[in-house]
């Protein structure tokens, strides 16, 4: 699936996220701005570095409802929502808040990551096979530099391959 990120006007406060899919249909997001990476940009950073098979960018991509699928992951009184979508959310939101931070602290991340997946009555991601602040945190930055540095009324595009399901 191809994302296109497309960089408004200065003044706007919303950017747009468009969904390519293999099979060609398309659907789109607004993207809030808020000085640090957008959170859908994040999914790309989380989801194209660990094996997850479930994740918003992986849903969207087989067909799902962008609107459907974020009114599930991110409804906290949701626990039917599938344990990978919740494991990500919370991966996205824990590096989201390394992002504002302005430095990685792998244990806070590690910790608020579990927590949220606690909060929701499911198991945390198992991040023992990974050096996360080279696989999350400095992919986050250098896609953030990226996006933060392209004019405004331009594009950004990104090559997403879901996993297996």
């Amino acid at each position: 699936m191809k994302l296109i990120a497309e960089k408004r006007s200065k003044n706007d406060l919303y950017d747009v996220l468009r969904f390519v899919r293999n099979n060609g249909s398309c659907t789109d997001t607004l993207m809030p701005r808020q000085g640090i990476l957008p959170h859908d940009l994040l999914h790309y950073v989380v989801e194209s570095a660990l094996p997850l098979r479930h994740g918003f960018l992986s849903l969207v991509a087989r067909g799902a409802d962008v609107e459907q699928v974020m009114a599930s992951a991110h409804a906290p009184a949701n626990d039917t929502a599938e344990l990978e979508a919740v494991q990500t959310e919370a991966i996205v939101a824990g590096l989201q808040a390394q992002l504002w931070q302005g430095d990685f602290d792998e244990e806070a991340f590690l910790d608020g990551a579990a927590q949220a997946c606690h909060a929701r009555d499911k198991q945390p991601f198992d991040f023992s096979q990974f050096d996360v602040r080279s696989c999350l945190y400095e992919r986050a930055l250098a896609l953030h530099r990226q996006w933060s540095t392209a004019p405004y009324f331009s594009t950004l595009s990104l090559e997403f391959s879901p996993r297996a399901a």
